[in-house]
């Protein structure tokens, strides 16, 4: 292991903040008005196992801290403040920022995965990232499914909203993480351009398996679409 001096030290503070993040809250949704959304078993199943490796997750960053010599923490203000974001603001917009929280810790996790130096640091961000992955398939598959958001045309005012609420989430990171990750020898160009490629990846999927839906519900019968049933 390379990592030394500062630059250990302020890699180990930025994996306390994730471990804390992965692990420190409740592993569920938590706005107030959530269960109408997991009364689907389909639904519910999903976002359990969601949150399950999400967990897990916080059991790897936990371990590498160990390897860095250090310890958990209990509490930041920026997890408090996404908490109380999540919690009052309704079960819709805690899954938005939830979505946007995957996104830009995807890209913190290859940039960790890209410039650590050390192969166990690579190995732990290389099995989260693959997870992350799917996280955010799993929310464009939801997007894409959702009746609300096939009656909506992702335009150039929806494009934007979804790239701003991703930036903004990415600089709330980046304030925290940005030593860290310079110390490694990342740079702030890097970090946003690589926000802006993701965020732009996910609006082309999600349009793609939007487009895959609207056509499968076209081509289901007529009896099954006026109850919202597809075959």
């Amino acid at each position: 292991m390379k990592l030394e001096g500062a630059t250990l030290l302020r890699l180990r503070k930025s994996i306390q903040q994730f471990q804390l993040g992965d692990g420190g809250g409740p592993a569920c949704l938590i706005a107030w008005d959530r269960d109408a959304y997991l009364s689907d078993p389909a639904t519910k199943q999903l976002v359990d196992l969601w949150f399950m490796e999400e967990k897990e997750h916080s059991r790897l960053l936990g371990r590498m801290l160990k390897r860095l010599d250090g310890e958990g923490i209990q509490s930041h203000w920026s997890f408090e403040l996404f908490c109380w974001v999540r919690k009052f603001l309704g079960v819709r917009y805690e899954l938005q920022t939830l979505l946007s929280t995957e996104i830009v810790s995807h890209v913190y996790y290859k940039m960790l995965r890209k410039h650590g130096e050390d192969p166990a640091l690579r190995q732990m961000c290389a099995l989260i990232i693959r997870d992350e992955a799917g996280h955010i398939g799993f929310h464009a598959s939801r997007l894409a499914g959702s009746n609300l958001n096939k009656r909506r045309s992702l335009g150039l005012i929806g494009t934007m909203a979804f790239l701003s609420r991703t930036i903004l989430a990415g600089t709330v990171l980046w304030v925290n993480h940005r030593r860290a990750l310079l110390a490694l020898g990342a740079t702030d160009a890097e970090f946003y351009r690589r926000i802006w490629r993701d965020s732009r990846i996910f609006i082309s999927q999600l349009r793609k398996q939007r487009e895959r839906s609207q056509q499968q519900d076209a081509n289901a019968p007529l009896a099954c679409r006026l109850v919202g049933f597809r075959e």
